[in-house]
């Protein structure tokens, strides 16, 4: 579980991170491009933190994100309307990293207050009583 352990810290610590500008009513260019650069950290930390959860609790592999939320709403890890914010988000986080738009920053940046809170609850039940570690 030590490896589990290290995920989670990690995430948590990028979470923390991500919501200190997240929930900004109106952030300004470097603040929103500052969110969108500490959601993409973010989200990495938090998918390999289930891809660690997986395979040590439940024996699952989990090469990708998408596969990895998909796998977490089977175990139970996710509710299915997460899943699927969870889906949403990983498609966003593809679309950071490849392109650049201002139009497509700011509708993102709306979308982070969300993402930021459904990491949150899932990292939570990852060491929950449900799924102790």
């Amino acid at each position: 579980m030590g490896r589990v352990l290290e995920r989670l810290a990690v995430a948590k610590r990028a979470l923390e991170t991500l919501e200190e500008l997240a929930y900004r009513e109106a952030p300004g260019p470097l603040e929103r491009d500052a969110a969108i650069q500490r959601f993409e950290y973010t989200f990495e930390a938090f998918w390999k933190a289930i891809q660690a959860f997986l395979k040590e609790r439940e024996g699952l592999e989990a090469p990708s994100p998408k596969r990895a939320f998909r796998l977490a709403h089977e175990v139970g890890l996710m509710e299915e309307e997460e899943a699927r914010l969870a889906l949403s988000m990983a498609d966003d986080r593809n679309l950071t990293v490849h392109t650049y738009n201002e139009a497509l920053a700011q509708a993102i940046f709306t979308r982070l207050g969300g993402y930021a809170r459904l990491m949150g609850q899932v990292l939570g039940r990852m060491t929950d009583e449900g799924h102790p570690l």
